[in-house]
């Protein structure tokens, strides 16, 4: 199945790589963005500074994950990333971010994502799936772009902000992408 270490994928828009101590400057200066923030359903709070420790943990999470890789466009700008792998039913799940809200809507995740897809679908995996909060209009049109369709939906199950929030599961087979990508 998926073995370590994991190549560099090359795209012509973003490089993906492993993260390596260096990203933590780059994550630092991007620093937090509202609407980042509450697209992994997570509680903004503007008068939270982003600390060079924010920055550290992060980046240390990714190189802590055998099966990640920061997008980098002239450095890092978010992750991507497999996690919840199972070998025997050659399934797992991914997880994407890109950080830097001057870097939303170029493609570059759109991009990234199908360039992991590829490389878990050539090494064997038969089904990616990705949970979404439902009202994360552009993480969504990113994953029908490359090929996710619409499993079911958990309803109110993420808190967001004093507010419940329904999480949509997606989910591609190997064989749909490859007749998406032939």
């Amino acid at each position: 199945m998926i073995a370590t270490p994991l190549p560099v994928l090359k795209g012509s828009l973003v490089t993906l790589r492993r993260p390596v101590p260096a990203d933590i400057d780059a994550r630092f200066v991007i620093g937090r963005h509202a609407e980042i923030v509450r697209a992994y359903g997570r509680r903004f709070d503007p008068t939270e500074p982003y600390t060079r420790q924010h920055a550290e943990r992060t980046i240390g999470f990714l190189i802590d994950q055998p099966l990640a890789w920061v997008i980098d466009v002239e450095g890092f700008i978010g992750h991507v990333r497999f996690h919840t792998v199972d070998a025997h039913d050659r399934r797992a799940a991914v997880a994407i971010g890109i950080e830097d809200p001057a870097r939303l809507g170029h493609g570059l995740g759109t991009e990234a994502l199908g360039l992991v897809l590829g490389f878990g679908f050539a090494a064997g995996l038969h089904r990616v799936s990705v949970r979404v909060l439902a009202s994360n209009a552009r993480a969504i049109a990113c994953y029908r772009k490359c090929g996710f369709v619409d499993e079911g939906r958990e309803r109110e199950s993420a808190f967001v902000e004093g507010l419940w929030q329904d999480d949509l599961i997606m989910g591609l087979l190997d064989r749909e992408f490859a007749r998406k990508n032939s």
